[in-house]
């Protein structure tokens, strides 16, 4: 295994945060087959940029939760597809195109819910004094990117628009704490990132936003689970209470933006500066993966495929798992 891949696993391990007491999985369905919730552990994946746990602790919804809930923190989305393949977390929430490149690698993961947010917060960011004016001007230059992110399909898709590829720029493959010290010292000269480092790039480093997601990217945010983890009976069902409770959460946070921008810097430890200017432009919509979802998110995986930065083709129908869909209908 490589050193990122044992990284992830070591973080998986880290169990950081429990919602209630918990047994063993074996004992967690019943006789008559019912589930016995209290024996059931979630193994959940955060990263900053979401703020699961942050969301759900500030939302009300870590209260009273029936199962153990365990934390691993992560710096973004491909590395929580990564444990999740690995079997070492059951759970977590990821941009666009992590899914495309799991589901490529032939990742046990399924998509079983999705939220659209706003796409302010996605940028190609650059210094203030940077002689980058235009998208155009990126040619040549050093742009970090996490690879697999959602910034790595908006980047993808802002030189598409140019007439640009990778292979126009120098792509500095990064993850958003050591893309952040780089532009800081001048080593890059464009950083392609979401929320909420945009936000802390614009107030720690007074960067500028080249372009946003704006005509270039949908907003989704997926939940994913693991297949093994779906096919367990006593976890699904949990799995599908915890999809529900994030559900609410968001529609908390929109009418709550400053307690919730609150509560996200205390358990962060970011700015609420910073926060804030990320929280509001960061709406949610929760949406069925029935519809046009798939066929939305089929364009990242193509254009992922197109640009031959992915090793195979890849249908997201294949990776899409619905048996949540029907508590939108039924919130409560």
């Amino acid at each position: 295994m490589n050193r990122r891949v044992v990284t992830t696993l070591i973080a998986a391990l880290l169990l950081t945060v429990t919602a209630a007491c918990g047994g063993t999985e074996e004992q967690a369905v019943r006789a008559d087959g019912s589930v016995d919730l209290s024996q059931v552990t979630l193994r959940v994946g955060d990263q900053k940029g979401t703020g699961l746990q942050a969301l759900l602790t500030a939302a009300g919804q870590l209260k009273d939760v029936k199962y153990k809930v365990t934390w691993a923190q992560f710096t973004s989305g491909p590395p929580i597809l990564e444990a999740i393949n690995a079997g070492s977390l059951d759970f977590g929430a990821v941009g666009n195109a992590p899914p495309v490149f799991a589901a490529a690698a032939g990742s046990k993961i399924s998509i079983v819910a999705v939220a659209e947010k706003g796409v302010g917060g996605q940028a190609i960011v650059v210094p203030p004094d940077s002689p980058i004016k235009t998208p155009a001007d990126l040619r040549g230059k050093r742009v970090a990117v996490a690879k697999g992110s959602s910034a790595n399909f908006h980047l993808l898709a802002v030189l598409k628009k140019e007439g640009l590829s990778f292979t126009d720029i120098q792509p500095q493959y990064l993850q958003p704490p050591d893309a952040l010290a780089a532009l800081s010292s001048g080593k890059i000269d464009a950083w392609a990132i979401w929320d909420p480092y945009t936000a802390q790039a614009e107030a720690q480093t007074k960067a500028h936003i080249l372009v946003d997601g704006a005509n270039y990217v949908n907003g989704f945010e997926f939940q994913i689970a693991g297949q093994d983890a779906l096919a367990d009976q006593a976890r699904s069902a949990a799995l599908g209470d915890w999809v529900t409770r994030i559900r609410k959460a968001h529609q908390w946070a929109n009418g709550h933006q400053d307690e919730w921008a609150k509560v996200f810097s205390q358990l962060t430890g970011l700015d609420q500066a910073i926060v804030s200017a990320s929280v509001k432009r960061s709406q949610f919509k929760d949406l069925k993966l029935a519809g046009d979802t798939v066929a939305r998110e089929q364009l990242v995986a193509d254009a992922f495929s197109e640009a031959k930065l992915i090793p195979v083709p890849v249908k997201i129908a294949d990776v899409v798992d619905t048996r949540f869909d029907a508590s939108l209908d039924n919130p409560s």
